[in-house]
C-alpha cells in the first residue's frame, strides 16, 4: 500500500465518529499508522460537544447511529459554517443516502467492511480538499484585508479598471480627469500588491468583484 503524501499527513487531524467501540479502535489504529493525528467520538453529539479549537481536516463519519445520525451531523456542521471534509463509512449499502451525502459535500461514501487502502486513499483526498479550502480561505482573507486599505475613490477605480475600461473611460464614468484616474490606479496597484492588470483582475475575482465588459 502506498503511503499518503507526507505533506498532507503532517499536522492533519482525522476525527472518527462511530458508535461501535471495535470499529473506532480499528479505524483509529489504521489512521494513526498512516501518520495522522486522531480523535475518536462515540456519537455525533459527543463530537459537537468537543471544545471547538481545531476542526479535523477529515471526519470519518458513521451513517446510522443512535440519536443524531451521520447525515444529521453533516447538516448541523454545514449550518454552523464548519465545512470540513467528510468521509462516510456505512454498514449499509444505501444508494439514496450516499447520493444525498455527496450532494451535501461529502468527499466519499464507503461501505463496511472497509478496505484499508480504499479508506486511506479516501482520507488523503479529503485532507487534500481541506488543505486546498484552507489556502483559498486564507487567500481570500488576505485580499479582503488589502481591499480595506483602499479609499472610496480607489475602490471605484479598482472596480472599473478590472472590467477592461481604459483610463479615459474610467474618468468619464466617474466624472474626473484622466490624470487623476492614473494616480488612483497606481495607488490601487500598489495597495493590492498587483504587478499587472491581469493580476489585479485575479485579485478582484478572489474578492468576489465581478468584472463585466
Amino acid at each position: 500500500m502506498s503511503a499518503p503524501s507526507g505533506t498532507l499527513v503532517a499536522g492533519a487531524l482525522v476525527g472518527i465518529v462511530d458508535d461501535d467501540p471495535s470499529v473506532r479502535k480499528g479505524l483509529a489504529r489504521l489512521v494513526k499508522g498512516a501518520g495522522y493525528r486522531v480523535e475518536v467520538f462515540a456519537s455525533a453529539r459527543e463530537f459537537l460537544a468537543r471544545p471547538q479549537q481545531e476542526d479535523p481536516s477529515c471526519l470519518l463519519l458513521d451513517v446510522r447511529m443512535p440519536g443524531l445520525t451521520g447525515p444529521e451531523l453533516q447538516e448541523a456542521l454545514a449550518i454552523a459554517g464548519r465545512r470540513m471534509s467528510i468521509v462516510f463509512v456505512s454498514g449499509h449499502g444505501d444508494v439514496v443516502g450516499s447520493v444525498k451525502a455527496m450532494k451535501g459535500g461529502a468527499t466519499d461514501f464507503l461501505t463496511k467492511p472497509v478496505d484499508a487502502r480504499e479508506l486511506l486513499d479516501a482520507i488523503e483526498r479529503a485532507v487534500a480538499k481541506a488543505f486546498t479550502a484552507q489556502r483559498e480561505q486564507a487567500g481570500a482573507t488576505d485580499v479582503q484585508s488589502r481591499l480595506k486599505t483602499l479609499t472610496a475613490r480607489e475602490a471605484q477605480v479598482f472596480a472599473l479598471v478590472v472590467t477592461g475600461m481604459l483610463n479615459k473611460q474610467v474618468a468619464a464614468e466617474l466624472g474626473i480627469v484622466e490624470k487623476t484616474v492614473k494616480v488612483h490606479r497606481a495607488r490601487v496597484m500598489e495597495k493590492m500588491r498587483a504587478g499587472s492588470l491581469a493580476e489585479l483582475v485575479r485579485l478582484a475575482d478572489r474578492a468576489g468583484i465581478v468584472a463585466k465588459p
